[in-house]
């Protein structure tokens, strides 16, 4: 028996938060939309397909894409919508996929590989993307092919609100006339070498022999040249819905100072936070794990209004921390822990300027995701390394 022919889909919500702005808001449907920050300092999260147009983008200065498209209507918009419609899709599809891994809060990988012995793969996925679009009102693409990377670019290719099926054995076909900006790692510094070398398209990479991409571009190189090929191995990774997120650091040399303490542990809750938000999640319960040199642990928990921001964390963790903690006695270890997750939206209090702080944190995490988790940290944390050195 041969290996079965491999079914993989990939969807993707359409300009998400847009769309949930539009589900909100009937009004902005057919505008030029922007979600985002303020005009004068903020940053494009996401626009609407009509604001594209005029050359908007992810990540672009506000200032830039008001100049672009003056007529733009901005909306600051609330993670809380998004992580709610999120849910609803990741519902819809773990009660029909046989396996699916979600790869962010509006992107999906669904392997359907042994499907088509009972039933057309391409027929299941459209029905399942009708009944996406029916239950949640969200526009949603996909393509079906044979690797996930085959998959993701055809969706691409089905935007705004298709779908897209590469015949099996039809991969490299497919791919041939596209340019090589489409496989996902070639970025503007490898752009440019393999343009200097002439190559544009996929088809014309895929022709451009294995040892010269090697020896211009390394291992980069190697993978590019599968890539060219249709063949991309990396499996669909099954989804887990977590029941907690934490992290914890075991110090090099034991720590008594409380000031040493409380500083790690805001880069501790910094960081769950960060994993939390980007899972779409609130928590409604922090933790925080003191261990001492004997390895004797400690820990206390307290329940808070189900957040995902690092500001609302930290004083309850410190507070947990305070209680906890001996002052002067020597600590080996300190954790911290969300758990008790929802994905439902929580009014915020009337006296909180909530827009302003989600926008805060949307720019954060943008950050974050183009330049690492690092790139962004609390003043108490960086004076800390500073101190160190």
């Amino acid at each position: 028996m041969g290996t079965p022919q491999r079914y993989i889909a990939h969807f993707d919500l359409d300009s998400f938060f847009v769309s949930v702005e539009v589900l909100l808001n009937p009004a902005l449907k057919g505008k030029p939309v922007i979600v985002g920050g303020s005009a004068e300092r903020g940053v494009v999260s996401t626009c609407s397909y009509e604001a594209r147009k005029f050359g908007v983008k992810s990540a672009m200065p506000m200032k830039t894409a008001l100049q672009r498209c003056p007529q733009a209507i901005i909306v600051q918009g609330a993670y809380s919508n998004y992580a709610h419609y999120s849910a609803m899709v990741t519902d819809i599809i773990a009660n029909r996929a046989p396996l699916f891994e979600k790869a962010s809060i509006d992107e999906f990988y669904i392997d359907l590989t042994g499907m088509d012995k009972y039933d057309d793969p391409f027929q299941w996925t459209i029905r399942l993307r009708d009944e996406i679009i029916q239950t949640t009102g969200l526009p949603i693409s996909f393509g079906l092919a044979g690797n996930k990377m085959v998959a993701k670019i055809a969706t691409d290719m089905a935007k705004p609100n298709g779908y897209i099926q590469v015949p099996p054995g039809k991969e490299k076909e497919f791919l041939a006339p596209l340019l090589v900006s489409r496989i996902s790692g070639v970025g503007e510094h490898t752009l440019q070498i393999l343009e200097s070398m002439g190559v544009h398209t996929i088809q014309q990479l895929s022709q451009t022999p294995r040892s010269l991409l090697i020896h211009r571009l390394g291992k980069m190189g190697e993978s590019l040249h599968e890539k060219a090929q249709g063949i991309h191995t990396s499996p669909v990774q099954p989804f887990h819905e977590a029941k907690s997120v934490s992290s914890e650091h075991t110090f090099e040399e034991n720590i008594t100072d409380t000031e040493a303490l409380i500083t790690e542990l805001v880069r501790l809750t910094e960081k769950v936070a960060y994993s939390l938000r980007q899972d779409g999640q609130l928590a409604g319960c922090i933790a925080v794990k003191i261990r001492y040199p004997d390895f004797e642990t400690r820990s206390r928990q307290t329940t808070i209004t189900p957040s995902c921001r690092d500001d609302e964390f930290i004083p309850a963790a410190i507070q947990l921390l305070q209680d906890l903690y001996a002052t002067g006695t020597p600590v080996r270890l300190l954790g911290v822990k969300l758990s008790e997750f929802t994905r439902e939206p929580i009014q915020p209090s009337l006296f909180e300027d909530a827009t302003k702080k989600q926008h805060l944190y949307q720019a954060i995490d943008d950050v974050k995701n183009k330049f690492g988790k690092t790139a962004l940290q609390k003043a108490r944390t960086v004076k800390k390394k500073n101190n160190d050195i």
